[in-house]
């Protein structure tokens, strides 16, 4: 079994391939370092795995890839690169957004339907769903994010179908929520949160810290994406959600607290464009379909994450 994973020295990304590996894989990884957060600490991503005798990387853009023949002995595609942030998608910077998510997206799927793979398995996000009070979030829902990101990401999801539907191309798109853990981007609210408290700093909660979110374990997210790729699905969306219930931002500082042993100064601003106010998965159609379970509940996983950044910040 080979398989290619984009954005393999991201959060998620790393995660996967070193668990594919684990599995007997054969992993290709394709990383350009975009300079949207520290190379450093997507090189300590690779670190755990970029000797793996099972293991190549190569550094560069999907868009100057040579896809047709990198394609041509690869069983499937975990398609995780994209450009991330939704506050920083707006204005000039969207140009970003459209070749990071949407044309290096297309330029895969032109790829895939000319090869022989089992599984193009695209990373969505729940930003799809833009600001509803129709919760929990069922993949039927009208869709209508609210920031340029969320309309990235639900283009090259358009994508994805549409290449299905003409071509055939094996596609399934996974719409994560709200994922945390080992390895988080640092721009992400526990990774910031956890990382203030560590070193004695102040938390900036954007709005009343009342916004609650259906929080996603990284490990959950690789088992639904190894789930989607060896199952004999096509053509399919999936909400892919963590174990527990949605909770407000307030309380999940608590538990920070709680388990780093202290408090920390917060201050409250004016909520940010493209910041929706509740996010809730409803994950009946993928635990049907693919048996998807997730089994890291938010206070074990704030724990793993807690224990990783420690190695960082002190």
């Amino acid at each position: 079994m080979k398989a290619l994973v984009t954005g393999v020295a991201g959060f998620i990304g790393s995660n996967l391939a070193e668990q594919l590996l684990e599995k007997g894989y054969q992993v290709i990884g394709v990383d350009c370092f975009t300079d949207y957060y520290s190379r450093d600490l997507k090189e300590k991503n690779l670190s755990f795995f970029k000797d793996h005798e099972n293991f190549e990387f190569i550094e560069v853009d999907i868009i100057d890839l040579d896809l047709e023949e990198l394609l041509s002995d690869i069983d499937y595609v975990f398609h995780q690169a994209a450009q991330a942030g939704v506050r920083a998608s707006w204005g000039k910077d969207f140009d970003i957004y459209t070749d990071c998510n949407i044309r290096a997206t297309q330029r895969l799927l032109e790829a895939t339907k000319e090869s022989d793979i089992k599984k193009f398995i695209y990373a969505s996000s729940s930003s799809v769903y833009g600001d509803t009070d129709k919760l929990p979030m069922q993949e039927t829902n009208r869709l209508q994010p609210v920031s340029p990101y969320g309309v990235s990401k639900l283009a090259a999801e358009h994508l994805c179908y549409l290449y299905w539907k003409n071509f055939g191309a094996p596609t399934i798109s996974l719409r994560y929520f709200t994922v945390f853990g080992e390895r988080q981007r640092p721009d992400m609210a526990f990774h910031i949160f956890i990382k203030e408290i560590l070193t004695d700093g102040k938390i900036t909660v954007f709005g009343d810290g009342k916004q609650s979110r259906n929080f996603t374990y990284v490990g959950d997210v690789v088992q639904a994406n190894i789930l989607a790729a060896e199952s004999d699905i096509e053509g399919e969306i999936f909400n892919v959600g963590g174990a527990g219930e949605r909770i407000r931002l307030n309380e999940t500082i608590e538990i920070m607290e709680d388990i780093i042993g202290k408090e920390v100064e917060k201050e409250y601003q004016a909520v940010a464009k493209g910041d929706v106010r509740h996010t809730e998965a409803d994950e009946s159609k993928i635990r049907k379909m693919l048996g998807y379970k997730p089994t890291v509940g938010l206070q074990e996983g704030l724990k793993r994450e807690v224990e990783w950044l420690k190695k960082i910040y002190k």
